[in-house]
């Protein structure tokens, strides 16, 4: 099975969600995570600011970019994707960017 990251855009984030909201969140996603059993290769984790280097080595601020990451094993991107059809980060109003990841080498 080939491996698949996830990426995590929009959605609910600390800042404009309750502690209880945050909790619920949380167990929905757990529940996600369960429910995929051994295809979870990396949980992964939410991500917080941004910043771009672009050629010639200048950095610059990055726009709001992902807000997280996962990455899961799957027969096809086709599969993976169906997989995250109903990921709880697609209630909180966020998009979910599914790609193949390739060995190197």
């Amino acid at each position: 099975m080939a491996k698949y990251l996830i990426t995590y855009s929009g959605g609910a984030t600390p800042e404009n969600t309750t502690p209880a909201e945050r909790d619920a969140v949380m167990n929905a996603w757990m529940d996600w995570f369960g429910a995929q059993g051994d295809a979870v290769v990396d949980m992964g984790s939410p991500t917080a600011g941004e910043k771009v280097v672009e050629p010639g080595g200048v950095v610059r601020d990055g726009g709001p970019g992902i807000t997280g990451y996962s990455i899961i094993s799957a027969d096809s991107l086709e599969a993976a994707a169906e997989a995250c059809r109903n990921h709880p980060h697609l209630d909180a109003g966020g998009t979910i960017a599914v790609d193949e990841m390739f060995e190197a080498g």
